[in-house]
């Protein structure tokens, strides 16, 4: 996992624990999340803290990094993210994304806060990446949650197998479903994916009673078409237990993630979409029938 963020309050009701696991299927262009993206532990690079001391080129046991133009750069392909360079680093240029944790571990730390959730109807979420990409240790984390009597919480972009999602399924209180576009080859371009086994898996976690929330990422020129809005709405209205519809404004935060994972960000000269353009996509959603917010409130 890339992150354990207490005090979580837009993952779910009340005040929460957000566990973030990597690897996802999907590759979306707007993840702001890049480091989640790949299973394995990562070297991140905060370029503007490098003092270039040379110490890192030195350090690494696999021959990963070494002087270009001046500076430090690490070969991605060589690179076994071991954080050798990282403890010789004394500047913090570099770090390293992900780390083991066991069901015990992550249980410890939702622990801590549990008078929190007692107050506020909280509890855990599990995030990403993709929970399902680590499908094994996502259900005993849910299953052990709930044996200790805490709300639980599924942020999923629903590509997956339906065998997984019904191992774990009856540990979920909410699932968190991401709903970005409804054409299955304009899905494909944007994340990598299709969309068919997306809309398949949730069609039958709605007919199962499951309590569902519906994420729509809205990005300009992306998601925000009257097209891929009306399909949404279609979508949901079919689904029999639906909760609401959490609409997220795009941001470009991440980008500067990319840059320190040496990868291109696709959207760099996308902006955020106007207030105008989310309350019109609301209330389009809302004379649908559909209970919608914006900024995950409703």
């Amino acid at each position: 996992m890339f992150d354990v963020r207490r005090y979580s309050i837009h993952d779910g009701p009340g005040i929460r624990t957000t566990v973030f696991l990597k690897g996802c299927a999907l590759s979306c262009w707007w993840c702001h999340n890049p480091e989640s993206q790949a299973a394995r532990p990562e070297v991140v690079l905060h370029e503007q803290r490098c003092i270039r001391c040379g110490a890192c080129v030195a350090a690494c046991p696999h021959g990963a990094v070494a002087w270009v133009d001046g500076a430090p750069l690490t070969d991605r392909t060589r690179c076994e993210a071991c954080g050798t360079c990282t403890e010789t680093c004394w500047a913090g240029a570099r770090e390293v994304a992900g780390r083991t944790m066991s069901v015990d571990q992550v249980m410890d730390a939702v622990e801590r806060d549990r008078p929190f959730y007692e107050e506020s109807g909280g509890g855990l979420t599990l995030s990403g990446g993709e929970p399902l990409r680590q499908p094994a240790f996502t259900a005993a984390v849910l299953r052990e949650a709930k044996r200790r009597g805490f709300h639980t919480a599924l942020d999923t972009c629903g590509h997956a197998p339906w065998s997984q999602l019904e191992r774990l399924r009856r540990d979920v209180d909410l699932f968190l479903y991401d709903l970005k576009l409804v054409d299955a080859e304009r899905h494909r371009r944007y994340t990598g994916v299709g969309s068919t086994r997306i809309l398949a898996n949730l069609r039958a976690l709605s007919r199962l009673g499951h309590r569902i929330v519906l994420r729509v990422p809205v990005v300009p020129d992306v998601t925000d078409d009257p097209d891929n809005v009306a399909a949404i709405c279609a979508v949901a209205a079919g689904l029999p237990h639906l909760a609401g519809v959490d609409l997220l404004p795009y941001h470009s935060i991440g980008a500067g993630k990319y840059r320190r994972l040496d990868r291109k960000y696709r959207l760099l000269h996308t902006d955020a979409p106007t207030r105008r353009r989310m309350d019109e996509i609301a209330s389009t959603m809302a004379a649908a029938g559909l209970p919608v917010g914006t900024d995950g409130l409703r």
